[in-house]
Parts: C-alpha cells; sequence; structure tokens
C-alpha cells in the first residue's frame, strides 16, 4: 500500500458530475513537491485528480466525483472535452527526461484497481495527454506511454487481450 495524502486543488469544477469513462495519463514535468505547489496555487488554473511521486507516493487534488482541469483542448474517441469524462492521473517528473519508477506503475496499478472494477473499464478507455491534444502535448513519452500500457494489460485485461 502506497501513501497517499490530500492537498485539495481549487481547480475543479464540483457543480458537474464526472462521468468516470476511464483515465487520461500525464507528466507534470515538475518535481512532486513542485508540482503540489501549482495544483494548489489559484493562479494556475489546472488540477489533476491525482498526483504519483517516483517513491509511489500519491497527492490527491481533486475527488473522482468532480471534475478536474487536466485535459484541456483535448478529444479521445470522437468527443470533445475530456476532463469531463476522463480522470487526470500524473507522474510526477517528465518522462522524456527520465523513465517512469517501478514504484509509479505500481502506484498507479494500486489506484487504478477499485475504479477499474467500479467501472468496468477496459483497456481502450486508458489514453495519455499526447494522444488526446495531438500537436499541443507530448506527454507521455511514447516508451513509457508502451510501458505503462503494457503492465495496465497485464494488471487488467482479460487472458483472451493478453500476449
Amino acid at each position: 500500500m502506497f501513501p497517499e495524502i490530500s492537498r485539495p486543488s481549487p481547480h475543479h469544477d464540483a457543480t458537474v458530475p464526472h462521468e468516470r469513462r476511464g483515465v487520461v495519463f500525464h507528466h507534470s514535468v515538475l518535481p512532486f513537491d513542485a508540482t503540489i505547489a501549482r495544483m494548489t496555487d489559484p493562479a494556475s488554473r489546472v488540477s489533476y485528480h491525482v498526483l504519483i511521486a517516483p517513491d509511489g507516493t500519491r497527492c490527491t487534488f481533486v475527488a473522482d466525483a468532480h471534475v478536474a482541469w487536466h485535459a484541456g483542448v483535448s478529444s479521445f474517441r470522437g468527443r470533445a472535452g475530456c476532463n469531463a469524462f476522463l480522470l487526470g492521473l500524473s507522474f510526477a517528473g517528465d518522462t522524456y527526461a527520465a523513465p517512469l519508477t517501478a514504484a509509479q506503475l505500481a502506484s498507479a496499478l494500486e489506484w487504478l484497481a477499485p475504479r477499474w472494477a467500479r467501472h468496468g473499464w477496459t483497456l481502450e478507455q486508458m489514453t495519455d495527454h499526447r494522444q488526446i491534444a495531438p500537436g499541443r502535448k507530448d506527454d507521455l513519452q511514447p516508451a513509457e506511454w508502451e510501458r505503462l500500457h503494457a503492465a495496465l494489460a497485464a494488471r487488467f485485461a482479460p487472458p483472451a487481450i493478453r500476449g
């Protein structure tokens, strides 16, 4: 069990219920503590649902039921406005500068497990910021997205789909 802290961010919409149709993965570029400061800064106007440090520690900013402001102008499977229906999970750091740690991957899988079961998610409902905002965002680094996707498949995909 990885430690989890909460630092509520003002950058969300609590008046519209979040649909929780899947997850968009980000990297924060900034280190863990600097990202927490940015997500809680009233001037930043950005937040994730959760941030994962290199040691696997998680920081929750916005409740799953609320719309966090993490995706910006985005589209997934023909639908615009991903903030309303995809939860935002970010890894602290820059996946172009350093790969995701084993602890980050394990912590993400731990965070996802109860949500995956509750919402009946599939691999097709997982994406990264680069894919929903092409030309505007570049996270995750493609090789790191492949590593994460493989970890998701190994943990959550039915045996017939694995491989």
